[in-house]
Parts: structure tokens; sequence; C-alpha cells
């Protein structure tokens, strides 16, 4: 099974709220499992060939609905998100360990303030063993890095804040 299999896979599951899916074929078992409490988790195992296909399970999500009142870092998330409204969020296109330099003795790829323009490497992501190199999609002014380096990141998180003007 090939990673885009997977990432697609991935967004299948989060999509339909499925709390756990287990995929089984000749040599890859995959289980996906989501909760609220804890973060996205994928596990891939190759199996020995000449075992048996078994169906895709799934297990419905638990819905729980509880209310609060905003508390006052509620409150100050919500300045940020409208401050950070004109802001473009650059995500991760693939789950893996986040780096900002190239390697560990080099200087990072950007930093806050540094002027990019479409198509600049702004970080490296490792997934399987392979670096990918991720690409501004806008061009203009690094505002925040979002991930600290050598870090995990899923797939879909963002990683910086550009400001395009």
């Amino acid at each position: 099974m090939e990673l885009k299999q997977i990432q697609n896979l991935i967004k299948f599951v989060a999509k339909s709220g499925a709390s756990e899916v287990k995929l089984e074929m000749e040599d890859v078992k995959i289980t996906i499992k989501t909760g609220s409490d804890e973060a996205e988790k994928t596990v891939v195992q190759q199996m020995p060939v000449g075992m048996p296909q078994q169906p895709v399970q799934q297990q419905p999500q638990p819905q729980q609905h509880t209310e609060q009142q905003p508390s006052s870092s509620d409150q100050q998330q919500k300045q940020e998100d409208t401050s950070s409204a004109n802001y473009v969020e650059v995500k991760s296109p693939i789950i893996g360990t986040f780096y900002r330099k190239p390697g560990p003795e080099k200087k990072p790829f950007v930093e806050v303030g540094s002027q990019v323009k479409e198509g600049d490497v702004l970080c490296t992501i490792e997934a399987m063993k392979l670096f990918n190199d991720i690409e501004s999609e806008v061009s203009g002014k690094i505002v925040k890095v979002l991930v600290d380096d050598s870090t995990p990141v899923e797939f879909d998180q963002p990683l910086f804040l550009v400001d395009p003007s």
C-alpha cells in the first residue's frame, strides 16, 4: 500500500467520525484510531504473505455534548483568531516529523520575518524515512512558526502563518 493511499484512508476516517478502523490486506495491516482526548493514531504493520484478508471493521464514535462557559483563554484565542484572519496557514500535507532545518548544523529554512515567494522551501517533513520539502503556497512574510523543530505533525496541521500582503 502506498503512502498516498494511506493518507487518503486517514482523510476518509477523519471525515466519517469513526473512532477506530482496521484494514487487513495480504501484506499490510492498518489500524486508525481517533479520539477526542488523544491525537489521531495510525499503525501500519507488515503481515506475512499468505494471510487471509479480513473486512474493514468500524466502531462508531460516542457523541459527547457538554456546555461550558468561555474561559479567558478561550476569549484570548478568539482575539488571536480574528487578528490572524488575514494570514494564510501553510498546512502539513502529510503525517511525519517536522524539521525547520535541512540538517542538524544548518540554519533554518525560514525565520519569523523572512520574506518567502511561492515555491520557496519552508521546512522538511520526514515520513517513512523519506524527507519531503514543504514549499510555500503563497508569497509573503512569515509571521509565526506554529510547530517546534523535530516534533511529530499530523495531516492538515498548520505549520506556519504567512502574511500575503
